[in-house]
Formats: C-alpha cells, sequence, structure tokens
C-alpha cells in the first residue's frame, strides 16, 4: 500500500535516466513500464530486465516504492506473456501493478493474490459505486479520472479504497479510457499505449453549410494575454493540470497518492517537478505554508519544466475555457520579460566544401541582437523563447549569456531582428539539464537516513547498529573484541567520524549514539570492517522480503492453463457457452429521438436504444432500451440510476452503472467504451453480472468471432454508423466564444457542427444537456459486408448507430443492415461496401 507519508508522491519514469531522476528528486514511488508491449506509453524507453532490477533495488534501499504499469487492453493470445512479465516483474522487485484491463486484473488476481493491484485511471472510476466494485474484486488501489472535483473525491474516500489522484502534467481532452481519436485515425490506440495524440493538432469549426465558425482572437474568453492576434485553432487542447497549491485539500480530502503525469518526459523535467512538489508536500505534512519566497521559487521551477501553461479547473468543479490552451500546444516555459530593442549586426557568408577540387558551397545568413528587459530571473544557457506579438507564428529561440536577476536588461544574438514587445520565455533550463545529468551519472540516487548506534566496551565485541529512521528496518554487526589501548585511546570523535564514513553506499548517518568505555584501542580498518558488515545486513535487511517472494508462488500460467481456469470459473457462476440460433440474430439501433425510434422499429429493428437524457424528452413507443452514459459521476446518479430496473435491459457504459444493474437485478449489456479483448474480460463480466456485449471497433474481424464463439450471452457489434471518438467534460463549443452558461437553452448546441481537421476530414460534435461534448469519426464505418462471418461466430445483434441520423437517413440505415443479414442468414454474401465507408480495423489491427 502507500508509502508511510500521509501523502505519497508518484513520479513517472520512462526509462532508468528519468527513475533516477525521480529518485533523487525525492519520490516516494515511481511507475515505470517493463518491455515495451503492455504500458501506456509504449514509445517510452522503458526497461529491460536487467534494468529494471537494478532499479527496483536502488528504490528499495532509498524507500521507495516501484509500480509497473500494464494499463492496456489485451488480446486473448497475449495473455500468456503479459502474465509472465508480470511474475518476472514482481520477482524483480515491483510492489504494485497498475491495470486497466478487468481480464488481466481478475488473473492477477487468481493467481497471485499476493501482489498488490492498481486499478488505472484508463480503467474509467469516477464514482463511489465504482470504486466500491473494484474494492469488492480486491483492488488494493483506484486511480480516479482526472474529471474529478474536490467534493467528489471527498465522497469516494469514503469508500476505504486508497485513492490516487493525478496531481501535475498533461490532461487528455477525452476521458480516459474511452478515447478512440487515435486509433480511428490510423493503427495507433490510446488503449494500447500508442496513442497519437491528435487532440493537440488544429481543428476548426465547421457550421452546417461547410463554413468555417469565426472563433474569437485568443485573449478572449479568459485566454492568455500574451497571444492576442492568434485565432483558437487547438480546439481540443487543455492547458497541463497543476495542484500544486491544492496539497493540504488533496490530503484531507482523503487522497493517497498525488501522481505526476509524464513518463514521455526528459529527465530534467521529471528532476525539476517532482522536486517542487516534494518541497511543497514536505511543507504540508510539517504544518507549515510555503513563505512567499518559497511559493515563488516551486512555481519558477515548475513553469520552467514543459508545459502549456496550468489549470487547477476539474478541481474546482469548472470546465471553461480558461482550462484550455487553444492557441497553441507546445511548451510555453515561463514568461521573463520582452523585447525591448533589436538591431541588425551583419550579414555573413559561410563557405563549405571545395577541397581537392570539390565545388565550394556558401550559406548567407545574418546576425542581429535582442535587447531584452527581464521581469524574472534567467541563467547563464537557459534556452529563450522570443514571439512577436502582431505574428507569434514568427518566433525564434536565443540562448541566456549569463546569469541575469530580474530588472536587468540582457542582449542575445538572434538570427533576425525582433519588434519590440515580443514576449520572451524560458523554455529549457540549462540548471534543471546539469541538476539531471548529475544525478544520471550518480552510483546513488537518494541515500536513506539512519540512526546510527556504536558500543565500544572492554572485553566485548565492538558493535554496529544501523536503523533506518522510518522504520523499516534494522541491523547488527559485531567484530573484534575491544582491548585496552596501548597507545593514545580512541575518542568518540573517532568513531564518529569513521563508523560515518559510509560514502557511495546507500545510507546517510543522521545520529550517533556512541557508548564508549575510557581507554579503549582499536584499529580503524579493523572499525571500517564492521561498518561495512552492518551496512550489508541493513541492505539484506530491507531487501530480504523482495528475495523471498519465488518461494510459494505459482508458476504463470500458459494459454491452455488460462483456458482450463476460465472454463473452471463458468461453472462456478453457471455460465455455459451459447449454442445460437439464426432465429435469435436481431437488428438493433441506436436513436436520438422518438420519430426515428418508430421509423428504426418500422424498417425491421427488433431492439432499439436511446441515450437516457433523450428519453426524457418526447413520447417514445414502448420497448426503448437505456443507453446510458460511458461518464457516471455522483451527479449523474439521479438522471441515470431511474432507468436500472429489474428485469429489463440496459446498456451500460462503465463499472459504476453495471455494479448497479447487477445489484437490481437487471440485464446490463456492455458498451464497447468499456474494453473487451479477451476471454478473460469476457468471463470477469459476465461472472459480474453482463448479460450481453458490444464489441469494440478496434478489434480485428478474427478477434470479435472469436470472442463471440467464447461468450456465454448475447454478442453484439455496431455494423453500420459513425464512431463514437471521444467524449468530453469540456465543451468543445465554447471555442467560439458563446457559452451562456446554460446548456438547456444553449442555441449553439442544437447545432450540426464539425471539426475540420489538417487532412480535411469532418468530424461531427455534439453537446449533450449536461455540457458534455461528443465527437464522431469522419467516416462511417460499414461491416455489413461481414456479416455472414460474424452470423456464424455467434454475433447475435446487429447495431445500426443512427445517433447523426434523420428519421429518414435512419429508415435508410436500418433497411441496409436488415437487408446484409437477411442475405446471411440464407448463406449469401452481403451487398458490397458502402462507398466511401471504412472496414476500421476488421483487417488492420491496432498496434
Amino acid at each position: 500500500m502507500a508509502h508511510k507519508n500521509v501523502i505519497e508522491l508518484l513520479a513517472p519514469a520512462g526509462g532508468p535516466e528519468s527513475f533516477n531522476a525521480a529518485l533523487a528528486a525525492g519520490a516516494d514511488a515511481i511507475y515505470c513500464g517493463l518491455g515495451s508491449s503492455f504500458n501506456a506509453r509504449r514509445s517510452a524507453d522503458n526497461f529491460d530486465d536487467e534494468g529494471f532490477a537494478a532499479a527496483c533495488r536502488s528504490a528499495h534501499l532509498a524507500g521507495t516504492r516501484v509500480y509497473v504499469t500494464i494499463n492496456v487492453a489485451v488480446a486473448t493470445d497475449e495473455m500468456p506473456r503479459l502474465l509472465r512479465l508480470v511474475r518476472r516483474a514482481w520477482l524483480f522487485g515491483a510492489d504494485a501493478f497498475i491495470i486497466q484491463d478487468w481480464g488481466v486484473f481478475s488473473e492477477v488476481r487468481r493467481l497471485w493474490p499476493q501482489i498488490e493491484t492498481h486499478i488505472s485511471t484508463q480503467a474509467n472510476i469516477h464514482d463511489a459505486r465504482g470504486v466500491a466494485w473494484c474494492r469488492e474484486r480486491g483492488a488494493d488501489r483506484v486511480t480516479l479520472s482526472r474529471e474529478l472535483s474536490l467534493t467528489e473525491i471527498r465522497r469516494i474516500a469514503r469508500e476505504g479504497v486508497e485513492l490516487e489522484c493525478f496531481g501535475h502534467g498533461a490532461l487528455c481532452f477525452c476521458y480516459s479510457g474511452v478515447c478512440m481519436m487515435s486509433s480511428l485515425a490510423g493503427d495507433r490506440s490510446a488503449n494500447r499505449g500508442l496513442c497519437a495524440q491528435p487532440c493537440r493538432l488544429p481543428y476548426e469549426l465547421i457550421d452546417e453549410e461547410g463554413r468555417m465558425v469565426p472563433i474569437p482572437d485568443v485573449g478572449t474568453a479568459g485566454m492568455a494575454e500574451t497571444m492576442r492576434g492568434v485565432g483558437g485553432t487547438r480546439a481540443l487542447c487543455p492547458k497541463d493540470y497543476c495542484l500544486v497549491d491544492h496539497i493540504d485539500e488533496m490530503i484531507l480530502a482523503g487522497v493517497g497518492s498525488l501522481k505526476v503525469e509524464g513518463r514521455m518526459k526528459a529527465p530534467d523535467y521529471v528532476y525539476q517537478v517532482v522536486s517542487a512538489y516534494r518541497r511543497a508536500i514536505d511543507a504540508s505534512i510539517a504544518g507549515r505554508a510555503l513563505s512567499d519566497e518559497e511559493s515563488g521559487a516551486v512555481h519558477r521551477q515548475l513553469k520552467r519544466a514543459f508545459n502549456r501553461d496550468f489549470t487547477d479547473a476539474y478541481l474546482l468543479g469548472l470546465s471553461d475555457n480558461r482550462m484550455m490552451s487553444y492557441e497553441r500546444s507546445n511548451n510555453r516555459g515561463e514568461v521573463v520579460g520582452e523585447v525591448v530593442s533589436g538591431r541588425k549586426l551583419e550579414d555573413l557568408v559561410e563557405r563549405r566544401g571545395g577541397g581537392n577540387g570539390g565545388r565550394t558551397r556558401m550559406r548567407r545568413f545574418s546576425r542581429a541582437e535582442v535587447t531584452i528587459r527581464l521581469t524574472q530571473p534567467v541563467g547563464a544557457g537557459d534556452l529563450l523563447e522570443v514571439r512577436p506579438v502582431s505574428d507569434p507564428t514568427q518566433f525564434l529561440t536565443v540562448t541566456a549569456e549569463r546569469d541575469s536577476k530580474a530588472s536587468e536588461v540582457i542582449c542575445a544574438t538572434a538570427p533576425r531582428v525582433m519588434e519590440a514587445g515580443a514576449i520572451v520565455r524560458v523554455i529549457r533550463s540549462q540548471a534543471a539539464l546539469a541538476a539531471a545529468a548529475r544525478v544520471a551519472k550518480a552510483d546513488v540516487q537518494r541515500k536513506r537516513p539512519v540512526y546510527v548506534r556504536v558500543v565500544a566496551r572492554l572485553g566485548q565485541p565492538f558493535v554496529v547498529e544501523l536503523a533506518c529512521v522510518d522504520g523499516e528496518a534494522a541491523a547488527r554487526a559485531e567484530g573484534f573484541v575491544v582491548e585496552e589501548a596501548k597507545t593514545r585511546p580512541v575518542g568518540e570523535d573517532d568513531l564518529v567520524a569513521h563508523v560515518g564514513r559510509m560514502g557511495g553506499g546507500p545510507f546517510e548517518p543522521v545520529s550517533y549514539d556512541v557508548e564508549l568505555d575510557d581507554g579503549c584501542g582499536m584499529g580503524f580498518s579493523a572499525v571500517h570492517k564492521v561498518r561495512a558488515e552492518a551496512v550489508r545486513a541493513l541492505e539484506e535487511a530491507l531487501l530480504a522480503g523482495y528475495a523471498a517472494r519465488e518461494e510459494g508462488m505459482a508458476k504463470a500460467p500458459s494459454e491452455y492453463a488460462i483456458a482450463a481456469n476460465l472454463e473452471a470459473e463458468r461453472a462456478d457462476h453457471g455460465l455455459e457457452l451459447r449454442s445460437v440460433g439464426i432465429e435469435e440474430t436481431c437488428v438493433c439501433a441506436l436513436v436520438t429521438d422518438s420519430a426515428c425510434a418508430r421509423a428504426a422499429f418500422a424498417a425491421g429493428a427488433a431492439r432499439v436504444y436511446a441515450a437516457v437524457d433523450d428519453l426524457a424528452a418526447g413520447e417514445w413507443p414502448q420497448g426503448v432500451i437505456p443507453w446510458l452514459d460511458e461518464v457516471c459521476r455522483e451527479a449523474d446518479h439521479d438522471r441515470l440510476d431511474q432507468h436500472v430496473v429489474a428485469g429489463k435491459p440496459c446498456a451500460v457504459g462503465n463499472m459504476s452503472e453495471l455494479a448497479l444493474a447487477a445489484e437490481l437485478g437487471a440485464a446490463p449489456e456492455i458498451r464497447s467504451c468499456v474494453p473487451v479483448h479477451n476471454e478473460s474480460c469476457l468471463v470477469t463480466l459476465e461472472a459480474a453480472g453482463a448479460a450481453g456485449f458490444w464489441l469494440s471497433h478496434e478489434l480485428t474481424l478474427e478477434q470479435i468471432c472469436e470472442l463471440a464463439r467464447r461468450s456465454s450471452v448475447p454478442v453484439g457489434l455496431m455494423v453500420y454508423g459513425r464512431e463514437r471518438a471521444m467524449t468530453s467534460e469540456h465543451c468543445v463549443l465554447q471555442v467560439m466564444g458563446k457559452c451562456i452558461h446554460d446548456c438547456a437553452r444553449c442555441p449553439q448546441r442544437k447545432r450540426r457542427l464539425s471539426l475540420r481537421n489538417i487532412e480535411g476530414k469532418l468530424l461531427p460534435v455534439r453537446t449533450d444537456i449536461n455540457g458534455r461534448s461528443r465527437i464522431w469519426a469522419a467516416q462511417v464505418l460499414d461491416a455489413t459486408p461481414e456479416s455472414v462471418e460474424l452470423l456464424a461466430a455467434g454475433v447475435t445483434r446487429f447495431l445500426a448507430d443512427c445517433t447523426l441520423l434523420d428519421e429518414a437517413e435512419t429508415r435508410q440505415a436500418i433497411a441496409r443492415v436488415a437487408a446484409a443479414l437477411d442475405a446471411a442468414r440464407v448463406g449469401k454474401r452481403p451487398a458490397e461496401r458502402e462507398a466511401g465507408a471504412t472496414s476500421g480495423h476488421l483487417y488492420a489491427p491496432i498496434k
């Protein structure tokens, strides 16, 4: 469980250098990946086996825990390899595993109950009921969604599960775990650790007529005053999270671990951010507020690490424009001054080549000088960004030539003249780079404080005792028998000096207790030997629990053993694989209004679904099934829970709704936003009460068919329509600067708007009555040509997602799905894929 501090400081490490930086900066725990296959930052350096084992040893000697991220969706055929990795990492010294996939979680809990398991934020848990569901299944910790407010966290903490909350770093625009934007645009999936970060790219808002909607210049609606003149082109780019000023509140709310995001960040970033939070947390634990000077230093340190500016909006229950970085998605650093003047120095010509009769090439370039008045100090070697106000796209970088204080005027050499008033920022701190480099070269990144006791009694063995200040372990070593001095007797200062010479070892003495008889004599080399033995014994004591782990630990199972275990679990829960008849297959529709529902039924849909907010408006026909949200926060219960009824079907989008449905005896169908990529997950959720599945479009046709064959409950697939790409707590339409803070009356919400990406493709966007935005795929998915294979595998529910369609379009969509299913029932090949439609990942696996 958590570090013995009041709140754990959890740091990221993308590889060994960042790990060392986090350790040196004072992290209580570090999360990282072992290998590059099963974690949500597969592009990070990550660790090989040897490096991971060494990192765990260093961390444990320093009093720091190590968590391994396996926070991705895992395919059935990958499960044996993943479980071997878990066992290997545990034996190397991992203290816990951060898990997204419910199948992985279930397998780890069943095989190795001694392993500590943490639920990843990718699992999309955001209320007390969802946390209680995790607790009942044995989770030791839950990482909450970033979107939650302090009030919500405080309520959830009463469930008695240790909570981990993000405190600093990049914010995803979409709720974590339900984002499909990256995989819809290519083969890189956020659910597999290879997000292409499409939310950081430029987008244009497009109206119903295909015209670009005017977006206010930056400088309005709470946007950065220093960037006037640039439109808000980064419509999906939030600022970075920064809760350094809320640590006391987080502790009082019951947060057990404060997490720094950044496994893709450089070691200097990790060192800067973690050491800043270490300073703030230590002050909070000590019950004192940082002085103005200390607080200023902490904030300066954070601003000089990579950042897109900072926000604490979600913690305060807000999601307005102040949390967005509309004008840029790259590093903003810290504003440190502005250009006073600039002048051209000279034009230069550089000659290259020409030797041995070769051709001489000439390059012409200019040199200029910019004069900068500082408002904040800068250091020699700092990289400064100079960005003109009139055209911020024409920025350049210069290097600070010396240490300079605030209010000083400095000069820097630049490739061209910069206008007066241009904004100057530090975007790279040379001091931070140097500090991280020193840490990387050190043999020991952080020494563990110890109490030292020395006993030197005449006629008795010389004793050195070491005890960790945190109480974790103690050790004792005896050596030579102490004799009377033949020359000068040894004094207390001598023993302190020689026993305290722990040099490059992992311990640092903080106090000494010396029991010394008068007239004792001894050789200091013998003293050093006893001290070294005490150090070795303390190291052994600290690592003993890890060294003994393999004894009695179950082996990682083969694919055949996993399959046998799943059959046994099915039997335990009375689950039987289905024998599916053609008569069970049906056309389904997801619609948004009662007219479309009637049209769907009339066109042949046997099951019609609608979102609960839509069901609250209009006169709906009988039999429409509630389609519950992918988000269920405390405030959502009143509108969602009433649609979960005993004995009735409903489609659920998260574990909280599944828990309620199971409790009430409803028939919950798991929506595709809950990744079910393996048979273990299938069985786990069936045992938890799932009465059906809607499979993800990140699966291939082969994977869909295999899961359908292994399911004990009906399996469905959306075979026609647009896939939901993102769900965000922030309303995308706020980029227009017209928010009236009343979603029910908002005229913009009723429009049919789209985002145009850099490829010119249109992604429809809608905001619901709760202010949450959803973005849909640019292309229609048409999997109706695969109906024969799907039907043969046991897929029985064929869905047309008509969310974005009107009544006539709904009829056409249902007719297309019905025709394909009718053909498949008699063994005929359905019609060709619709022109312009995509087959998604049916034949193109995600990485």
